[in-house]
């Protein structure tokens, strides 16, 4: 993943995201989705404060970019996001049409570009692709991560 500015700078608004999250007692997750280099949503967990099971950041970041289009489909859209996205995240990404998926950390448990499952991008079953890229800021997002599940043992 080229470390360029406009990149690095959408992932560091996602990490600023995860913080908010993990500042409210939630899993550090935090996403931004971007058109045309203009962020049109953002999102962090928030399962636990909404009692809901589908507020992940990712899902969070696709309502608000959806509610700003006026449109549930988003093509040619960016997501950012701090943590690889799971099965219930990348099937909302796919029906979606986000164009691409830039995640930090890898999660070997539940992520589904590649760690446990393979939707994004190569499960060319679908009827979308998305294209998809991990490790930009993989340090600072794992580091999160580690911090908050240590503070929580």
């Amino acid at each position: 993943m080229e470390n360029t500015s406009p990149h690095l700078l959408f992932m560091q608004r996602a990490l600023q995201l995860a913080r908010r999250a993990a500042d409210e007692g939630e899993v550090p997750v935090g996403a931004v989705l971007v058109k045309q280099g203009l962020v049109i949503g953002e999102g962090y967990n928030q399962p636990i404060t909404h009692q809901d099971p589908t507020a992940h950041a990712e899902i969070q970041a696709l309502r608000a970019g959806a509610a700003r289009l006026n449109n549930y489909r988003l093509p040619d859209t960016t997501l950012y996001v701090t943590l690889e996205p799971c099965v219930m995240c990348a099937g909302a990404i796919i029906h979606a049409r986000v164009a691409k998926v830039i995640y930090a950390a890898k999660d070997p448990r539940a992520g589904a570009a590649g760690s446990m499952f393979d939707l994004l991008p190569s499960d060319r079953r679908f009827n979308h692709a998305t294209l998809c890229e991990g490790g930009l800021e993989a340090v600072a997002s794992s580091q999160l991560l580690r911090d908050f599940f240590r503070a929580r043992r």
